[in-house]
């Protein structure tokens, strides 16, 4: 999984002028030129009794290549979100899948809504690369066939499986990306217990990192609070 912040506008000063617009008025923009640090007890406050707007005064637009499936379950995420996608009408698509690694638990054990996953055999790994190169290779020999013989990129996409690869631009703000975070990632700090696939997790967990950077604080409130968005 491969993310990238590109482009933002976003630290805890932006928390902090929004909020005091509502006791400050104009006065508010002091904000701008003081150092956050003095005042993370405010950020702490709007965090704790979910005060969610001044967390939505910001900007990040993340380059994300993941396969298809994990942008699927990502689309779900509409609020506070926007996406704009790799095409598959308009380029050929390129022959990047996904095979997963001996890190990946394999077997899921339990009844649906609970479950656990669990470490897959040797000969389980074996298996999964090997069937999942396979169908793969077969599956992109065929696109690649269909585009030879004329038939339309938008139609020969059809046989290509949900592991290829795609790549898009997500752009959120800190209270829409916490949402997704309290969702589809597990942490030891979460009042709400989360069980997001391990590769949208993956996606989750790199995104986390860079917005930390960002906004310390706001990161720090939000895990101090149980890991729910505001």
């Amino acid at each position: 999984m491969t993310v990238e912040l590109v482009k933002h506008s976003a630290s805890d000063t932006d928390v902090l002028w929004a909020a005091r617009v509502s006791t400050a008025g104009e006065q508010s923009l002091e904000e701008l030129s003081k150092d956050p640090e003095r005042s993370k007890g405010l950020i702490n406050y709007l965090m704790r009794d979910r005060h969610g707007s001044p967390f939505e005064h910001n900007s990040m637009t993340f380059f994300v290549s993941a396969p298809l499936f994990v942008f699927r379950e990502f689309h779900r995420h509409r609020v506070g979100w926007s996406y704009n996608e790799e095409s598959g009408r308009y380029r050929q698509l390129q022959p990047v899948f996904y095979v997963p690694d001996t890190s990946r638990k394999l077997v899921q054990q339990g009844r649906p809504g609970k479950y656990e996953f669990v470490e897959g055999t040797p000969e389980q790994h074996k298996l999964t690369s090997r069937a999942m190169e396979d169908s793969y290779g077969r599956a992109y020999e065929t696109y690649q066939e269909m585009l030879a013989g004329g038939v339309a990129r938008e139609v020969a996409r059809a046989v290509l499986p949900v592991g290829l690869y795609s790549s898009m631009y997500a752009t959120c703000n800190a209270r829409s990306l916490m949402h997704f975070l309290g969702l589809r990632t597990q942490h030891e700090q979460a009042k709400v217990p989360s069980f997001p696939q391990r590769e949208i997790e993956m996606v989750g967990q790199q995104m986390e990192e860079q917005w930390a950077k960002l906004m310390p604080l706001t990161h720090a409130a939000f895990n101090a609070n149980g890991r729910v968005a505001p």
